[in-house]
């Protein structure tokens, strides 16, 4: 008789609560290896293949491609143990490894565990078994409260007058704390009553239009039916969250100054002089990188972030450097680990690896989160300034602009220089204006006089 697993989807990592089903590698009646990938997610911070910890055979699969499930949520059943093989015309198919395995890995991403080998793909017929879902710890009958009449618990995240609501997602209780909302009131559209991110959003839409609909006193034209609409979901979704939640917990300021760039594209031509026989080209991004780990040696204050809870600064030892990278997924910031540590070759080399790995869709949770400080060069499009959105919950972002040919006074006379505008945003609550201020600076002249850097080489 087999015994019938359930598995849920997996925690991903860093505060990820949900994953969009991009593609099941499985169907049902599949023979699974331990360890074999079975289905093709996407998180708000990489497409991640997903293995499955045990092996046997497919019964279940639980979300269609392309719905969005919450981290625990049921992915797939699998049978363990024996099982009947299926015939093809009235002889029998024999299932080739995987079948009855037993054993689980207790893995969550691929690359990690045992590393078994993937079974081959055969359609077998599992023994019977009960078309009911199992039970599992996590929700498993608990003592009732009174009134319950049931004897048993409420399902996880229903709708219960008689207490507190259980919710899977830490993010779904506190985007209904913001808001107001009582989970008590809200009915779940999950499995089993669970309390959905969508549901919650749904009762906020419907809050905000009672208030506007209160408010207004002329009516408002419908939406135009053709106007496309695009889901916030996936990376768009997630940068769409991160910058709102940036806006409405930073008081940020921001400041800018024009420098002349002239001597640092002289510097960065001397070294890319060698040509290939000297190794890889060093970037502009890789040399304004390098003076952002400099300034920050000297103003510590903007590597940090705000414990809002606690009421405190905390003062972060090691400066993880972001930088924002256009990909067609959409924007992304991957991070340069232990910046402080490296010199411009080496930073050069590691952002023009993470620049290829995003552009290819390969990065994962960890190489996108984690920062400390972010670069933002937004010169590559075309433009000359911008104000830029601190990427929460870091304390400062450094803008650039595009190096353009303009007239500038240099030595006292008129002459034609290679000018940026340098742009900081900084959350006001870790310093003031004229730490800010100190930084801009110090990175203005270091673009004017690259000897500057040699000082803390």
């Amino acid at each position: 008789m087999a015994q019938v697993l359930e598995f849920k989807l997996p925690d991903l990592g860093e505060g990820l609560t949900e994953a969009e089903i991009v593609r099941w590698l499985v169907e049902v009646g599949d023979v699974v290896a331990v360890d074999q990938p079975v289905v093709e997610v996407e998180t708000a911070k990489a497409m991640v293949e997903v293995p499955c910890p045990y092996g046997g055979v497919v019964t279940a699969r639980f979300g269609e491609e392309g719905a969005e499930l919450p981290v625990g949520a049921p992915l797939l059943t699998v049978a363990v143990g024996s099982v009947e093989p299926a015939t093809e015309g009235g002889t029998p198919v024999e299932a080739s490894g995987g079948a009855t395995e037993t054993e689980s890995s207790g893995n969550v991403l691929v690359g990690y565990g045992t590393g078994a080998p993937a079974a081959r793909r055969r359609r077998i017929r599992p023994a019977p078994v009960s078309s009911t879902p199992l039970s599992t710890p996590s929700s498993a009958p608990s003592s009732s409260g009174p009134g319950s009449g049931a004897g048993k618990a409420p399902a996880l995240g229903a709708v219960d007058p008689q207490g507190p609501v259980a919710v899977v997602s830490p993010l779904v209780r506190k985007l209904a704390r913001q808001h107001g909302l009582d989970l008590r009131q809200i009915a779940g559209t999950g499995r089993d009553g669970l309390i959905l991110r969508t549901d919650v959003e749904s009762a906020i839409r419907s809050v905000d239009g009672e208030r506007v609909a209160g408010a207004a006193s002329v009516p408002r034209s419908e939406p135009d039916a053709s106007a496309e609409r695009i889901a916030l979901r996936g990376v768009r979704g997630a940068v769409a969250e991160k910058l709102s939640r940036s806006r409405r917990e930073i008081p940020d300021a921001t400041c800018w100054v024009d420098a002349d760039a002239t001597e640092l594209m002289a510097a960065r031509a001397a070294m890319n002089a060698g040509g290939a026989a000297a190794g890889a080209k060093v970037s502009v991004l890789a040399l304004l990188a390098r003076i952002c780990t400099a300034a920050l040696a000297r103003f510590p204050e903007l590597n940090s972030t705000v414990d809002a809870d606690a009421r405190e600064i905390v003062r972060l030892p090691g400066v993880h450097l972001g930088f924002a990278a256009q990909t067609e997924r959409g924007l992304v910031v991957p991070v340069v680990r232990e910046a402080h540590t490296r010199n411009v070759e080496s930073i050069g080399a590691e952002i023009a690896r993470l620049t290829e790995a995003a552009r290819d869709g390969r990065l994962t949770p960890a190489q996108l989160t984690g920062g400390t400080f972010t670069l933002n060069n937004y010169g590559v499009f075309g433009v000359d300034g911008s104000t830029p959105i601190i990427n929460h919950p870091e304390a400062a972002m450094l803008g650039v602009g595009r190096i353009v040919p303009k007239p500038w006074v240099h030595e006292g006379e008129l002459a034609v220089r290679q000018v940026v505008q340098l742009s900081l945003t900084f959350d006001h609550r870790v310093c003031d204006g004229g730490t800010a201020g100190g930084f801009l600076r110090y990175v203005a002249d270091c673009v004017e006089q690259p000897v500057m850097l040699l000082r803390t080489l």
